[in-house]
Parts: C-alpha cells; sequence; structure tokens
C-alpha cells in the first residue's frame, strides 16, 4: 500500500474526539432541561406540600437554578454555532458523506436542540415566576 492511502493515526483520534465533544453537545443541552425541569416541579411540590412557609426561598432558589440552566444551555449552543462552519453552509453536495459534513451536521442538531431546551426551561419556570401561592 502506498503511504497516501494509510490511515493516520492523529487525524483518526482527532476526529473521534470531535464527533464525541458534538455527542455530549447534543445530550447536555437536553440532560440540563430535564434537571431543571425535575428539580424545579420537585421542589415546587415539596414546598407547597410539607413548607409553604419557605415559599419565597424556594422561588429565588429556582430561579438561579434557572439562570444557571440557561447559562449551562447558553454556552452549549454557543459551541455548537461554532461548530456550525458557516463559511461552508452553502455547500451541502455531499454523496460521500464525509466526516466533515457529519460533523457540520452534528453543530446544526446541537443548536437546535440547545435552542428547544432554552425554551423548555423558560416555560418551566414561568409557573414559578407567576404563581403566588400553590393552592
Amino acid at each position: 500500500m502506498n503511504e497516501e492511502h494509510l490511515p493516520r493515526h492523529d487525524e483518526d483520534r482527532r476526529e473521534f474526539h470531535e464527533e464525541a465533544e458534538s455527542l455530549w453537545r447534543i445530550t447536555l443541552a437536553l440532560l440540563t432541561w430535564v434537571a431543571h425541569f425535575v428539580t424545579s416541579y420537585g421542589v415546587a411540590a415539596v414546598i407547597c406540600a410539607k413548607a409553604f412557609a419557605l415559599l419565597d426561598a424556594a422561588r429565588i432558589g429556582l430561579v438561579l437554578g434557572t439562570v444557571t440552566a440557561l447559562t449551562v444551555i447558553f454556552w452549549l449552543g454557543w459551541r455548537a454555532w461554532r461548530q456550525r462552519e458557516l463559511r461552508h453552509a452553502g455547500n451541502f453536495t455531499n454523496a460521500m458523506g464525509e466526516a466533515d459534513h457529519r460533523h457540520q451536521f452534528m453543530g446544526h442538531v446541537a443548536v437546535l436542540l440547545a435552542m428547544i431546551s432554552a425554551i423548555g426551561v423558560i416555560y418551566g419556570t414561568l409557573p414559578v415566576l407567576l404563581l403566588d401561592t400553590c393552592r
């Protein structure tokens, strides 16, 4: 075999690392949304059922948790936005399905999932901000 056809170990390792990062970006935005949702509704249920006197403290804690969740999601979305490589956005003819095209597609997916996750976190927080009582 010619040296041209031998796989380069460094390139394979870099490609695997980039794809693994992309998969983490895709899942972490959704996991942040899920963690925020479960925590918010769990805290609200416990406060309303057992410790109504701590409602204001719980509301402040949930707002801080929301800000933290949105910060994580926006950071993940920004990283995915950079991965999209907009300078190649008009060239979608990839019959061979090269690694660069998969990498760019996963950036698109991660951006869209970060946007959906941010919307979910915001809508999940609205009842905490708008409701005065648990009843």
